[in-house]
């Protein structure tokens, strides 16, 4: 089977809900990493395959298959088509590994694959039914009868379950905070970011010329922004302990939760002959990839035994893994997978999570991707493994290896 490499990986800077970011149009933000990507990797756009993009909540902006429609804003050749898929928070993981299978099956030789998602403009939950996907199904009703399903109440159990106190999660959250600020103060960020030109015409059409000037003066922001704006340099152990829970009588909150947020990234998959044939350098090879599904009610669980059936079908032990990316929709997901797997901690979310960075739904796989890439080049390690847990009780497993 032809092998899938990895030749380049961009993001843009993540951008709070209502931030920097919030006036960009989606299919602008796409267009702005694939521009810079196939400029970093040298390649023809013309050459390439496919693009498949990950994104939720596909309405307004973000609807009508937002990977064609960036790839033309882009100005890059109509002949190239695109597709979008929804894994939930998946998303992004998940377009890698369908341009990942398409290059190991022969049938592509160099597909661009990521995702993007605005919060600001298409909030969470959009696309879902005001009383839930599964309100109505008579089926799902005589499998799981009438239990709640909501994120927040899985963030709670799976404490509950792993006797995880308020003041373990909040430890972790500030970890988040702090090694990614630490991340950006030492530039680790910097190799694998395309900065964005903020001016007036990226904000909301609601905005005065005005107004958005007065904005990007009050934050702050150079002309270039590359800088992520979600962590914050001055929380505190106390701030966290001083807020309300999301749910009464739990202990996950919004300290401890993954920041709403805007942002993109993708990756050039490449086959073997891709590489010949265009004079392109390897970064890293996919080893393995895969998703599997749980519980679909404590739903945020899938990522401990998918991270055990992928590293039994690589033939690897957690022990071989250099560097861990596990997305940090809470803090209570990140530390049972820790004590399940027994994973070093050390070794896991080193430059900071989604609590701190933010989780742009349909864009955080590929980013998550994208900086396990340039982490293991920065440590010169060998293997890297990304898991995430998604909507319906899923997760799907990438372990890239260093070329």
């Amino acid at each position: 089977m032809e092998p899938a490499y990895l030749v380049a990986a961009v993001r843009s800077p993540v951008g709070k809900r209502g931030g920097a970011l919030s006036g960009v149009h989606p299919a602008d933000l796409a267009a702005h990493v694939i521009t810079a990507l196939l400029g970093r990797a040298g390649v023809d756009p013309a050459a390439v395959d496919d693009v498949v993009l990950g994104c939720v909540d596909t309405l307004g902006p973000q609807s009508g298959d937002i990977a064609r429609t960036s790839w033309l804003a882009a100005g890059l050749p109509e002949h190239v088509p695109g597709v979008t898929v929804d894994r939930q928070c998946g998303s992004g993981q998940q377009a890698v590994h369908f341009a990942a299978q398409a290059v190991m099956s022969g049938t592509a030789d160099l597909v661009v694959a990521g995702g993007v998602q605005s919060m600001s403009q298409v909030p969470i939950g959009s696309a879902m039914a005001p009383a839930g996907p599964y309100r109505g199904s008579h089926g799902w009703a005589a499998r799981y009868g009438d239990q709640e399903v909501d994120q927040f109440r899985s963030a709670d159990d799976i404490a509950a379950k792993w006797s995880l106190t308020r003041a373990e999660l909040e430890e972790w959250a500030l970890t988040s905070h702090r090694r990614a600020v630490q991340a950006i103060d030492e530039g680790r960020f910097r190799a694998e970011t395309a900065p964005l030109t903020l001016n007036t015409a990226t904000q909301s059409e609601s905005q005065s010329k005005s107004q958005a000037e007065a904005e990007t003066a009050r934050s702050g922001l150079p002309t270039a922004w590359s800088t992520d704006e979600g962590p914050r340099r001055d929380t505190t152990a106390a701030r966290m302990a001083g807020l309300s829970p999301l749910r009464p009588g739990g202990v996950t909150t919004a300290a401890t939760s993954s920041q709403l947020a805007d942002g993109a990234a993708v990756l050039l998959v490449a086959s073997g002959r891709a590489l010949r044939e265009h004079g392109l350098r390897p970064r890293a090879v996919i080893r393995h990839l895969s998703a599997r599904g749980g519980d679909p009610v404590l739903m945020l669980t899938a990522p401990i035994e998918a991270t055990a059936y992928a590293l039994a079908r690589a033939g690897l032990r957690v022990g071989d893994i250099d560097r861990f990316e596990v997305n940090e929709a809470f803090a209570s997901v990140v530390i049972a997978w820790l004590r399940e797997t027994g994973a070093d901690p050390s070794r896991v979310n080193v430059n900071g999570g989604a609590i701190a960075l933010g989780h742009p739904l349909g864009a955080t796989g590929a980013r998550l991707l994208t900086g396990l890439l340039h982490e293991l080049e920065r440590c010169e390690g060998r293997y890297g493994l990304l898991t995430m847990c998604e909507g319906g009780g899923q997760a799907n497993v990438t372990i890239i290896e260093r070329a």
